[in-house]
């Protein structure tokens, strides 16, 4: 979890909903409310799978050298 809460992407995504709660409030209540939010949830999806696949390929690489997780 903490992988997750660190990583500078994640921390820029989530802070980026504070524009986007912003936008909400001040601005009209139209579709491009709807390209503001989906917007923003699809960047911190591609954070957290950028983070996920980092652990993925530093857990194979330690397998690789023999320091795996089983020992």
């Amino acid at each position: 979890m903490r992988k997750f809460l660190f990583n500078g992407g994640v921390l820029g995504a989530l802070f980026g909903g504070i524009s986007a709660v912003r936008a909400t409030a001040k601005g009209p209540r139209d579709w491009r409310v709807g390209l503001i939010w989906l917007g923003w949830g699809i960047s911190v999806t591609l954070a957290v799978l950028a983070v996920r696949d980092e652990a993925r390929e530093a857990r194979e690489q330690a397998e690789l050298e023999g320091y795996g997780y089983d020992d």
